[in-house]
Order: structure tokens, then C-alpha cells, then sequence
């Protein structure tokens, strides 16, 4: 039984993941935590060793999705190091913190920032471009698969200080960046949809590369389920460039979105019967 769960949560959450660049690790993290500490059904797992757990499978969703982006010239790799320069030594910071989360505290914490990501999903199209942040030198063209004319740009000093935050978040929670990588590329740096994707998934590959090196130190990592999981990821991240291509990202994104609110209430609730 835990070897066909495990199996299903590579496969499902790198398909998502990789679909709408989240990499899948807030998926991951929750569903080994219900599963482990809720339903007892998996062995060792707590807080952190999901954590730790979901950091190893990431680099195998983001090494497997970015080398098929990079396929499709969808990963903007100037833009995408310089992000780097910010996400990796706050996964470190994160992935050092994470140490300190309860049961109690991750549900509560995870819940909202759950939430917090929803609505920016939700509002992102209704929010007009920040003039400091389009400065004409660093603006760049990008012409889609359809014909649609793309002019985004990324001011390094703001690309770095949000990226820093971002990681912090990345190597705390597990989940790679990308839920909050790919919103800051459409909203503040007005990235075409497709290449914020594509250049969130190499971060993400980055990132929890960095970031897992921190939680095997500290012996957040369960070796056994990381096997059957990176390689069911690794499938399902495959099929999630390959979906990108076919399935438009706003109906991904909007499933996507109900599910991290309904998820968010849920852990909120239970973190006050911890």
C-alpha cells in the first residue's frame, strides 16, 4: 500500500508541477504528512523528513522538467541565474530553520502561506505593471508557439531581494520556489506564461539541490521513499512539458488554486487540534 501512494504522489504532483512551474513539492509535503502522521499509513515520517524528503524528489523534477523546457527554448537561463543569486542561500537559511517546525506550527504556517499563494494566483491578471519594475534596459521580446508577442524584464537588485525571500520559503517548507517563483515572474516581471514556467522549473532544480544538502546533514531525508519517488516524478514530470504544450495553464492553474485554498483551510483548522 505505501509503495502505490508513494508512487501516486510523484507521478501526480511532478505532472502538475511541472505543468504550471510549482515543481510539486506542495503537494508533496502535505500529502506524506497526512498520510504518515494523520493515517499512519507511511513510517517516519514528521514535519521534517517530509520536508527533507520533498527537497531530493524536487531535483529530480526540476532536472527532468528543465531539460525538456530547455528542449522547447522556454527557460530564460540569464534571467534565471540571476534569481539564483538570492534563492540559493536562502534554501540554505531555510533548510536550517526548518529544524525548529512543529506539527502544530507547519500546519498553521503552511495553511496560510497556502492561501496567500492562491489569491495571488487569483488576482494576477487584474494587477497593472509595476513602472519600476519594466525599465527599458532590461526588457526583453519573446514570441510564444501561437504568434503572441511577449516584453518582460527583470531589474537584477529587486529580482535578487525577492528571490532571497523566496528561497527562505523554499528550503523551510520543501517546496522548491516555485509556487511563489512563477506568480513573482508573471506579476512583478511580467514574464510570457510559458517561459516563467520553464525558467521556474531550473530554479526550482537549483534551489533544492542547495536546499537538500542542509536537510541530509541533518537527517531530514527517507532514502527508501526517495528512490520510488524520484523515479515516478521524474515519468511524471516528462509528461508535464508535454501536457504544457496542449493544456492551457489559466485551467491548471485555477484547479490548482481551489485546491491550495481548500488544502490551506484544512491545515489551519487541524493546527488547533495538534
Amino acid at each position: 500500500m505505501s509503495m502505490i501512494i508513494l508512487i501516486l504522489v510523484g507521478f501526480l504532483s511532478a505532472i502538475i508541477g511541472s505543468l504550471v512551474g510549482i515543481g510539486g513539492g506542495i503537494i508533496i509535503v502535505p500529502t506524506l504528512i497526512y498520510f504518515g502522521v494523520t493515517m499512519n499509513v507511511l513510517d517516519g515520517i514528521t514535519p521534517q523528513t517530509a520536508i527533507g524528503t520533498s527537497s531530493i524528489i524536487l531535483i529530480a523534477t526540476g532536472l527532468s522538467s528543465t531539460i525538456g523546457y530547455l528542449k522547447q527554448k522556454q527557460v530564460d537561463i540569464k534571467n534565471g541565474f540571476l534569481f539564483l543569486i538570492g534563492i540559493i542561500p536562502g534554501a540554505i537559511i531555510g533548510a536550517y530553520l526548518s529544524q525548529y517546525l512543529t506539527i502544530h506550527s507547519f500546519n498553521l504556517y503552511f495553511g496560510i502561506f497556502l492561501i496567500v499563494v492562491a489569491i495571488m494566483l487569483m488576482i494576477r491578471h487584474r494587477i497593472p505593471p509595476i513602472k519600476a519594475f519594466q525599465q527599458e534596459r532590461y526588457m526583453k521580446s519573446f514570441t510564444d508557439a501561437h504568434g503572441q508577442h511577449y516584453r518582460y524584464g527583470v531589474v537584477p537588485s529587486i529580482a535578487i531581494i525577492a528571490s532571497l525571500v523566496i528561497g527562505l520559503t523554499a528550503g523551510l517548507f520543501g517546496i522548491g520556489g516555485g509556487a511563489l517563483m512563477t506568480p513573482l515572474m508573471l506579476l512583478v516581471f511580467r514574464f510570457p506564461p510559458h517561459v516563467a514556467v520553464g525558467t521556474s522549473m531550473m530554479m526550482i532544480f537549483f534551489s533544492s539541490l542547495t536546499g537538500s544538502i542542509g536537510h541530509i546533514v541533518l537527517g531530514h531525508v527517507l532514502w527508501g521513499y526517495s528512490i520510488i519517488l524520484i523515479i515516478s516524478s521524474w515519468i511524471g514530470a516528462q509528461i508535464g512539458v508535454k501536457l504544457n504544450k496542449t493544456v492551457k495553464s489559466d485551467t491548471v492553474v485555477l484547479i490548482l488554486r481551489l485546491v491550495m485554498l481548500a488544502l490551506g483551510v484544512y491545515l489551519i483548522i487541524r493546527s488547533f487540534f495538534n
